[in-house]
């Protein structure tokens, strides 16, 4: 009995992770110092998205430039601006035919699109995505196509109308999907991110409203242009400041300055839309340089998330202060 109560080589170290907390009782001491946990040889200890690049941030940009599209469609229509109007509706049937075709070649078979029709779950944002899509797609063909046709008008006015409609769920919803993941830069960012989605929808869509040219007719997309800027950079700020350590990569490596780059040029360009009234390349520029600022915001969060599911500190840093501070 004797010997087996001498203490062994090797062997006076604790199990498990260690904490740097004494144990109560019999006198026990760690011996292992105080360290930093992340994970098991540094791997993730989440499974990370399987949606690749450039498919999904693709889908992510061009939905969102489809749907806001629609609205300044629709706004445009009401003032007259048939030029905007017509470009704005076009632009949204060719985005969400993108769109689509990405999100179809990222699933690997069209069937699986179909087949998510199949049933209608409101809890899953891709199932309820998925009706959107398939109701808003061909509102925005036939305002497009009566649009350029100048055929049935009174129809076309109705489908302008009903996309105008869903575009907002189509511009954001993409935000509640991303969000609904284990990711943490995108889930922990769920409060703020569908207004970050929403704002970089309606600089897009700003953009390609001043690419149509016309001033008196880019007035609508300028001023929606100056909204979504607004909208995307205090979202931002906000989800930044909240989400502390894991807005990191949000704010550093290739996502921070793909973000960085987006908010610039979104800035760059509302302030040139306002101020090349009377040029026509500077406002072909300007839209440009927004709609380039929009891919630029969807690319950097799509990677943001990514780069957050790879290191296990964003997953397990959280976890343990949200324990701390509910004991």
């Amino acid at each position: 009995m004797n010997s087996q109560q001498q203490a062994r080589p090797g062997r006076e170290a604790m199990t498990g992770v260690a904490t740097g907390r004494r144990r109560r009782g019999r006198g026990e001491q760690p011996v292992v110092p105080d360290t930093e946990f992340t994970s098991y040889y540094g791997k993730p200890v989440i499974n990370g998205p399987v949606w690749k690049s450039p498919d999904i941030p693709g889908y992510l940009f061009l939905g969102g430039l489809a749907g806001a599209s629609s609205l300044l469609a629709a706004g445009s229509q009401l003032r007259g601006d048939t030029r905007v109007a017509t470009a704005a509706k076009t632009g949204a049937l060719g985005a969400i035919t993108l769109s689509v075709g990405a999100l179809v070649h990222d699933l690997g078979r069209p069937g699986r699109f179909v087949n998510m029709l199949r049933v209608f779950k409101p809890t899953s944002p891709m199932n309820l995505g998925s009706w959107l899509l398939a109701g808003y797609g061909p509102l925005a063909g036939v305002s497009a196509a009566s649009a350029v046709t100048g055929r049935l008008p009174k129809l076309g006015a109705a489908a302008t109308a009903g996309a105008a409609l869903l575009g907002p769920a189509v511009a954001s919803y993409t935000a509640a999907l991303v969000s609904d993941t284990a990711v943490p830069a995108w889930h922990d960012g769920h409060r703020e991110m569908p207004y970050v989605f929403t704002g970089s929808a309606a600089v897009a869509a700003g953009g390609l409203g001043l690419l149509a040219d016309g001033e008196r007719a880019s007035t609508p997309a300028r001023n929606l242009a100056l909204f979504g800027t607004g909208l995307e950079l205090a979202a931002s700020r906000l989800m930044e400041r909240r989400l502390g350590m894991v807005a990191e990569p949000y704010r550093t490596g290739r996502s921070g300055k793909l973000l960085r780059a987006g908010e610039l040029l979104a800035v760059a360009g509302t302030a040139g839309g306002f101020l090349s009234r009377r040029s026509r390349l500077a406002r072909a520029l300007s839209g440009a340089g927004l709609i380039a600022a929009s891919a630029l915001t969807k690319w950097g969060v799509f990677d943001a998330g990514i780069a957050s599911a790879d290191d296990p500190k964003y997953t397990v840093v959280p976890q343990r202060q949200r324990l701390r501070e509910g004991s």
